[in-house]
């Protein structure tokens, strides 16, 4: 019989770890639930829920740190954050419920229109270590991770890191826990670093470039010296999603780059940059609310589709191989973000999902692929992640050994036998 462990303090979280490991029982670790369907099938009969570890336990702005239980709201987070004019600057993507059917939370925006705030719980984010738009200037998730308390599959209580960067001695295991989705220990407490949200943002759209003029388009921005903070290509069907008219009427494909910072600056290095865009086509300028309004919607991926009868995946690469491998595969969809370095592509659900011709063009081009929404008989039977070389798949296992030796946490969710 299934059983339901939900853990309030942790103490409890440490007390369920010992119950699992003294019965050998798996359990799947879930916080609020968003990301509950990335990654393989769930192989654990019993689930320890960390929705109620939750809350704010410290903040001080003018030190830029924040500590949370676990499961604190994303949306808890940045209101806090936003009565400061501070925010997480590695810009965590709620998926847009693509993960799980799980809605948004909406609060008022300055000018009383909805904004939509990111969906899921701070230690998902950072187990998931998601990142959004501003990743490539600000970078993932891991890199604002200052120290945790966790729990390992031992059932044993530890922690590492602090409240600072330099409190950063001996092993770095905050960037072992990032991105190891619940497999090596239950995290109960996070602290990370929070920043100065800028005073504006603005974005320079061009319109109607195909996906290589795009990425060129992207590549020279970006290696220009205006300071562009995010930079992403929504070919003419998913522009026609965005809720802001000058995406959505465009007619055509949209190529956008944001700039962020104090006002004048923000203004000159806008006005520089699009006189250096010319070359590309004709250019337009989108400000403050309805600038933010549509990075929202990229980071939340609300403006690609995938219909039911294809899957969605996560696909990093070179930004050069970007045109070439969506044109190879013919993809229903695509969404190119981080300059072109990171690509969501919607392929057909028959058979493998893509999954072999999807592996065998990055296999060319360098870079790797991770299968974001399918069917769970899909993800049970295809690998949802690259596979490991045998000497990065040994390593990955001894660390699992290391941490929980009984394979009691999310086992297999991963990869098989992780």
């Amino acid at each position: 019989m299934s059983a339901i462990l939900k853990a309030e303090t942790p103490d409890q979280v440490v007390e369920a770890l010992a119950w699992a490991a003294a019965g050998e029982a798996p359990l799947e670790v879930v916080g609020r639930g968003s990301k509950r369907a990335l990654g393989r099938p769930s192989q654990a009969a019993h689930t320890l829920d960390l929705a109620a570890l939750s809350g704010i336990t410290l903040y001080e702005p003018d030190e830029l740190v924040l500590s949370a239980r676990a499961g604190t709201p994303l949306a808890e987070i940045e209101a806090a954050l936003a009565e400061c004019n501070q925010m997480l600057a590695f810009e965590p993507s709620g998926l847009g419920g693509l993960a799980a059917p799980v809605g948004a939370a909406e609060k008022p925006a300055e000018d009383g229109a909805a904004e939509t705030a990111a969906v899921g719980s701070i230690g998902g984010a950072l187990a998931c270590n998601l990142a959004g738009p501003r990743r490539i200037k600000a970078g993932a998730a891991r890199d604002h991770f200052l120290g945790f308390t966790a729990v390992s599959g031992r059932g044993e209580r530890f922690q590492s890191g602090g409240r600072v960067v330099k409190n950063v001695t001996g092993y770095d295991l905050m960037k072992l826990l990032a991105g190891s989705y619940g497999t090596l220990a239950a995290m109960t407490d996070v602290t990370v670093k929070v920043l100065p949200r800028p005073q504006k943002t603005y974005s320079v759209l061009v319109f109607g470039l195909d996906d290589g003029a795009a990425v060129a388009a992207m590549t020279a921005a970006l290696n220009s010296p205006h300071e562009v903070s995010a930079a992403a290509h929504l070919p003419a069907a998913a522009a026609a999603r965005s809720s802001v008219p000058y995406v959505a009427k465009a007619g055509a494909a949209v190529t956008a780059l944001r700039l962020e910072g104090p006002g004048p600056s923000v203004t000159h290095r806008v006005a520089a940059l699009r006189v250096q865009l010319q070359a590309f086509g004709v250019n337009e300028e989108l400000h403050s609310v309805n600038s933010l309004r549509f990075w929202r919607e990229v980071r939340d991926l609300e403006l690609i589709a995938a219909a039911p009868g294809e899957v969605l995946w996560k696909v990093s690469l070179p930004p050069s191989q970007a045109a070439r491998m969506t044109t190879g595969l013919h993809a229903a969809e695509c969404l190119f973000d981080w300059g072109g370095g990171l690509v969501w592509l919607a392929l057909p659900a028959a058979d493998d999902g893509g999954a072999a011709a999807l592996r065998r063009a990055l296999a060319e081009s360098g870079g790797h692929a991770t299968l974001v929404r399918a069917p769970e008989e899909l993800r049970a039977r295809i690998d949802v992640f690259q596979s490991q070389a045998p000497a990065l798949a040994a390593l990955t296992q001894r660390i699992k050994e290391s941490f929980d030796p009984l394979h009691l946490l999310n086992p297999g969710r991963m990869y098989a036998g992780v």
